[in-house]
């Protein structure tokens, strides 16, 4: 059997799967933008991450499942910023920047938007375009989780909660010890909503120590 013929085979029972999915379906139903808002809900419910008033950044927001219940969460008075490479449907009390939030320009936009406030939360479900091959696909995940702390380190302000997806794999053991130094607190989660198969892991990392 080709390459190409297992891709496409590949593809197909994703597609199968995605659609008799449980999540997939119940996001429909409710009317969220993913089934990954699951995860999300979980994990607030458990850990009481979201309340009225925050500042919440979510990075790599697109499709915005995420943003949709969050900005909920955080009102009255809450200010959700959402930051995606991707073109994202306008939400309601949402403000959404469009770039790579790792360029000084997409980063002064960030600080216009946040107009003096102090981030309280930062969450971030991002994932690479993945290759099916586990070593560059880890390494990619790893990265992002990476950048994902260096943004906490300089926005979150002390006290302030992260939430971070991963991969189990090299580097993982490394990338907790940092969230370890920078936090007071570091929890593992994994929700229903994530796939059996799927690698993926959140950090849930609060109390963020001051520089």
């Amino acid at each position: 059997m080709s390459w190409t013929t297992k891709q496409k085979k590949k593809s197909k029972m994703w597609m199968t799967e995605h659609v008799n999915d449980t999540y997939v379906q119940l996001a429909q139903k409710e009317g969220w933008r993913s089934r990954a808002v699951f995860k999300l809900k979980e994990i607030d419910e458990k850990d009481h991450l979201l309340k009225p008033g925050m500042t919440v950044v979510d990075l790599g927001a697109t499709p915005g499942s995420w943003c949709q219940y969050a900005v909920k969460r955080i009102q009255p008075g809450g200010c959700m910023i959402a930051l995606d490479l991707l073109k994202m449907e306008p939400l309601v009390g949402v403000d959404f920047i469009q770039g790579d939030f790792r360029e000084d320009t997409v980063l002064e936009q960030l600080k216009s938007a946040l107009a003096g406030r102090q981030v309280d939360l930062v969450l971030s479900d991002m994932a690479p375009n993945m290759t099916g091959i586990t070593d560059t696909d880890n390494a990619q995940m790893m990265l992002l989780a990476e950048l994902t702390l260096d943004f906490a380190r300089e926005y979150l302000k002390p006290g302030g909660a992260l939430l971070t997806k991963v991969f189990q794999g090299a580097g993982f053991m490394e990338l907790r010890k940092a969230l370890q130094e920078n936090f007071g607190t570091l929890a593992t989660r994994k929700p229903a909503a994530s796939r059996d198969r799927s690698a993926e892991l959140y950090l849930l990392a609060k109390q963020k120590k001051a520089l």
